[in-house]
């Protein structure tokens, strides 16, 4: 018996040992982890007399990214001229004054450099990943394309007609179906309602004039930035940005260009289609823009309802309880939760890709999660998706592009970058009861934007899905 107790007695002790030996080990893989956020190279900002930005984060790689994130998109668009932003963006690559566009594409081949660019609802992005020594090449090809644009009629007819099978790709693409007809209905009679490619009609009559006209007010200095990350010296980059941009206008003739305020209106679109196997529906309430408080409590909740797929496996031991749900009821093919932010609004919801039958099980599902991150969301929930969001933030930050695509995005939201290990405190400072108040400030009984597609018979009407935004407790 004494042996059993002395053997009892040696246990407990090891257990405490073992105990404080996991919580040194926890605290020292936190303390490598924030060492390591705060030696990450800063981002060095300079802003040139014009009032162009240029920011950079050299890591001293072999290569580099740069670019130019231009404050113009869709939403600086009207009914007239939807699709102007992204038919310039088409235009960028079909030569300059000086270069042909076989020059200019035999030029970027030649360095071995990959030149691309895009459009979104809020910017205009074009940049160049290329060697570390060619960093002033791409600099000057990159001003010359924002410059000197020759917008030749042969290329405008030529990329019109791009553009129009472009359209036509997309409407394949379902996704990207929904969420158009999601930011129309949530932000109906509002320029953030309008697609970035434009409707037909405005496709088959942009001409050279409008392009100019939109590059005359929207391609000025203090609505342009130039960020790079890689291997690139910062005072190098501004001598390239004063040499190679120093040109730009800096003035706006008449106003410069507003944020138009855009309301968000509780909506659905419904485009039934028997033929399609299965149903694509997206469910949204008003989030809130980049610079608001509420965005990491929100990012925090958004991670909390996550996402999943059925080929990923995993069954009803998913951390996530809609995703446990939907593996062990076979409530649909996949979902993700998705938090788009825009500089003063936002969308905050879920988009589920289900079997026809299913719609009323998985909205009835997922509006029940709503609910519970409202009222009785835990802390053990809330640190699980903290470090799920922590990791995802590096994930996403992993080689030179991303890295250029961040500090070009929080340059044109924040006017700053905002460093990694302000970001982690931010994170760590959301407890479960911050998740619980935005989630009851945004989604507990408000009216969400709905947009489905497909065999969507099952999918409950609007006001049965709107009354079941709030829990009526007695």
């Amino acid at each position: 018996m004494a042996s059993l107790l002395k053997l009892s007695g040696s246990l407990r002790v090891y257990g405490r040992g073992s105990q404080q030996l996991f919580q040194r080990l926890k605290s020292s893989n936190a303390a490598d982890f924030r060492a390591a956020l705060v030696n990450v190279p800063p981002t060095e900002v300079t802003q040139l007399d014009s009032g162009l930005r240029v920011a950079s984060e050299d890591s001293g790689s072999q290569t580099a990214t740069v670019g130019l994130w231009i404050d113009a998109g869709s939403r600086y668009e009207d009914a007239r001229n939807n699709g102007v932003a992204h038919f310039l963006e088409h235009m960028a690559f079909k030569g300059t004054a000086k270069r042909s566009q076989t020059d200019l594409e035999l030029e970027v081949e030649n360095m071995g450099a990959h030149l691309n660019a895009y459009t979104s609802r809020e910017q205009t992005v074009f940049y160049a990943k290329c060697l570390s020594k060619d960093v002033p090449k791409a600099v000057e090809v990159l001003s010359d394309i924002i410059q000197n644009s020759k917008l030749g009629e042969a290329e405008i007819e030529r990329e019109r007609g791009v553009i129009l099978r472009e359209m036509q790709e997309v409407e394949s693409n379902l996704q990207e179906v929904v969420f158009d007809h999601l930011h129309a209905t949530a932000y109906q009679g509002t320029p953030l309602g309008n697609t970035i490619l434009g409707p037909t009609k405005n496709i088959q009559s942009i001409g050279k004039a409008d392009l100019q006209a939109y590059i005359d007010s929207h391609y000025k200095a203090p609505r342009i930035v130039l960020a790079a990350a890689g291997g690139v010296k910062h005072g190098d980059l501004v001598k390239l940005a004063e040499s190679s941009l120093g040109k730009v206008g800096s003035t706006f003739d008449g106003k410069a260009p507003a944020l138009t305020p855009c309301r968000f209106t509780g909506s659905e679109v419904r485009v039934r289609d028997d033929s399609l196997p299965l149903a694509h529906v997206a469910i949204a309430v008003e989030g809130c823009g980049w610079t608001d408080q509420d965005n990491v409590p929100l990012m925090v909740a958004n991670t909390l309802i996550g996402a999943w797929d059925r080929s990923q496996g995993g069954g009803a031991n998913n951390a996530s309880k809609l995703a446990a749900a939907a593996a062990e009821d076979n409530l649909c093919h996949s979902f993700q939760s998705f938090n788009t932010c825009y500089k003063d609004t936002g969308l905050w919801g879920i988009y589920f890709v289900c079997d026809p039958l299913k719609c009323e099980d998985m909205v009835f599902n997922l509006q029940n999660e709503w609910m519970r991150l409202c009222t009785m969301v835990t802390d053990s929930e809330v640190d699980r998706a903290k470090n799920l969001l922590k990791t995802n933030m590096l994930l996403q930050l992993d080689g030179t592009t991303p890295i250029c695509e961040d500090i070009g995005r929080q340059m044109l939201c924040y006017n700053r970058r905002i460093p990694l290990h302000e970001l982690e405190k931010r994170i760590d400072n959301v407890n479960a009861q911050n998740v619980r108040d935005v989630a009851m400030k945004y989604i507990f009984d408000r009216c969400p934007a709905i947009a489905a597609v497909g065999p969507i018979e099952n999918l409950p009407d609007y006001m049965r899905i709107r009354s079941s935004m709030y829990w009526v407790r007695v």
